[in-house]
């Protein structure tokens, strides 16, 4: 496993992954807390267009990543994974919406869990689930980071930028 640290307004996020994919993106605080492993090599080249579009997600101009991934996890936890992949730029979702997508609204509990241990990270949207009551959960970087990256989206959604309301500017997923 390679290693390289991007510093970002949320504080230096760990990149890891092998020289195809991305496996881990890790934050320096929080619960989740990630550091690189002493058997890892530190290769900052590898991650060239991880950092590239990270950066240009921090400055607020890329609204979706495209960058060969490779989170693990168990088939339910990926399906979870792939749905919050759904969720676009500055829209937030529940966590029982996405059972409901899952086709099991009863399982948010089982969607909360599987999100709580997403490898990736801003990349992969968990920080745009919210609760039922509108409020901010539990979040592998701390609140005050999902907030930060909240904000961030809010502030560049489209629409906002342009002056142009979409036909339907109800957020929906």
């Amino acid at each position: 496993m390679y290693y390289t640290y991007i510093d970002t307004p949320v504080g230096e996020l760990l990149l890891a992954g092998d020289q195809y994919v991305l496996h881990e993106l890790g934050f320096p605080e929080g619960p989740r807390r990630r550091r690189a492993e002493p058997s890892w090599e530190l290769r900052d080249s590898i991650f060239t267009e991880a950092k590239t579009q990270l950066s240009h997600y921090f400055a607020g101009g890329l609204k979706s990543f495209s960058l060969a991934i490779q989170p693990a996890g168990t088939p339910f936890q990926l399906r979870v994974l792939d749905e919050l992949r759904k969720i676009p730029y500055g829209v937030t979702a529940s966590y029982k919406e996405i059972a409901s997508r899952l086709g099991n609204p009863q399982a948010m509990r089982a969607v909360g869990m599987a999100n709580g241990r997403n490898p990736i990270p801003v990349i992969i949207p968990c920080h745009r689930v919210i609760g039922s009551n509108g409020q901010l959960t539990g979040f592998g970087g701390g609140i005050p980071t999902k907030k930060a990256l909240l904000k961030l989206e809010q502030e560049n959604i489209p629409w906002r930028t342009t002056g142009e309301l979409p036909a339907d500017s109800t957020p929906h997923w």
